[in-house]
């Protein structure tokens, strides 16, 4: 029995110690695999919610002015200091009534289903 112990032991003990090392490196290659997507992932989450960020700041900055320059034409066509105003006042308090009123939230989930649906498997670069 001593012998096939010692038989056992010698020849398994270069091939065990082989295949430690070989797992071992790929749970290391893996990890460092799964830290760089993880890295790609948010950086990616970053820079697009900077553009968002940025683009909806624009957005806001030209729709504000557009609805003073509106307001301001009017003012001029009726020769009223501020009837302009209370006409694009008016306006979006009709808008605000009708969507508190009429609009339902279906639709817009509706809308955001079909925009977003598999966006995540879209930018997966794996599953192409």
């Amino acid at each position: 029995m001593s012998l096939f112990n010692d038989e056992d032991d010698s020849t398994k003990t270069p091939r065990t110690d082989n295949i430690i090392g070989n797992l071992k490196g790929y749970l290391d290659t893996r990890i460092d695999l799964v830290r760089l997507e993880t890295q790609e992932k948010v950086k990616s989450a970053f820079v697009g919610t900077v553009h968002g960020v940025s683009l909806a700041a624009i957005g806001l900055l030209f729709f504000i002015f557009l609805n003073l320059f509106v307001a301001l034409l009017l003012n001029d066509v009726l020769d009223s200091p501020f009837w302009g105003f209370g006409i694009v006042a008016a306006f979006y308090l009709v808008l605000l009534i009708i969507f508190v009123v009429g609009v339902d939230k279906k639709l817009f989930q509706g809308l955001a289903d079909k925009l977003l649906n598999n966006t995540i498997y879209k930018s997966d670069k794996r599953q192409a």
